[in-house]
């Protein structure tokens, strides 16, 4: 270890004056600088390069699981313990998860509906089960709000929208997107939280044009629709808490691609087994067929 810093850093100070302060010999550094590589080190070479990559590709977001996963994925093979060894010696770890906050109002004389879900959130097949919610993101233009749609069988969000204000028509155009990408059969379970948004008559009215059937969480109870409130804390301690958006052009941008390049189609969810929302699905369809 100390020759490797010696060699990463002699191009910024003289070699003799760090052999001095590190008290190593001048003739022991050369000749570690002049034996060739062996096979492990070949091998840790190569891995920490594509680790380094995979750790750049998931936005600084995949911690040792992942990084492994992803490599294994590969056909690259290596313990758990090299990863973590060559991620630390990198500087590499995950982002740090902050705390999630829900902001629902559900303090309104609407109707409200029964919770069919009662958490059973592993349907059986996609479009069987839909959970939606909104959150919002902080810009220097003031607060960005977003609604999304998730498929509980693939945690793919099927439908999102993005407004300044938090109204009936954010939660009507993520659910109209969702619709219109998926061509759900009648019948579906569409779970929300008892906010006014949704209990408002005309998102009931789009339930059962959709043919929908309307579910809502118990009153204050967040675990009644934990895998979104799972999803929006993964999304701000992956991109939202790590940014500072100008406005909020910039952060729907910024959002749009986490969800639709990265989230849906790259990263890997412990909850499927370490696959993508995208593969997933695909392998439910190609077993179905």
């Amino acid at each position: 270890m100390i020759f490797r810093f010696i060699r990463d850093h002699e191009t910024e100070y003289p070699v003799f004056v760090m052999c001095r302060v590190l008290e190593v010999s001048r003739g022991g550094y050369y000749g570690w600088r002049r034996r060739p590589e062996s096979r492990r080190q070949r091998r840790d070479r190569f891995l920490r390069l594509r680790i380094r990559e995979i750790h750049r590709e998931s936005r600084g977001t995949y911690g040792i699981l992942r990084v492994r996963r992803e490599l294994r994925g590969e056909g690259i093979h290596c313990s758990r313990k090299r990863v973590a060894r060559l991620m630390r010696e990198d500087g590499l770890k995950a982002k740090v998860r902050k705390k999630f906050k829900a902001t629902t109002d559900s303090r309104h004389g609407m109707p409200v509906a029964e919770n069919l879900l009662d958490r059973k959130f592993f349907p059986e097949g996609p479009n069987r089960v839909w959970a939606s919610d909104i959150t919002y993101i902080w810009t220097k233009e003031g607060w960005l709000y977003l609604a999304v749609v998730l498929d509980l069988y693939s945690r793919s969000v099927v439908g999102w929208s993005m407004g300044e204000r938090i109204d009936r028509k954010l939660v009507l155009d993520a659910l109209k997107m969702a619709v219109k990408r998926r061509k759900p059969p009648r019948g579906l379970i569409h779970h929300s939280d008892r906010g006014s948004q949704y209990a408002s008559r005309e998102f009931r009215d789009s339930l059962e044009r959709y043919g929908m059937v309307c579910s809502m969480s118990r009153k204050g109870n967040c675990w009644d629709n934990a895998p979104v409130e799972s999803f929006f804390g993964t999304m701000k301690q992956e991109l939202v808490h790590h940014q500072k958006y100008r406005n909020r052009s910039q952060a729907r941008q910024s959002l749009f691609e986490y969800i639709e390049r990265f989230y849906n189609r790259r990263r890997l969810h412990s909850t499927l087994g370490y696959r993508t929302p995208a593969q997933f699905e695909e392998v439910y369809y190609r077993l179905a067929a």
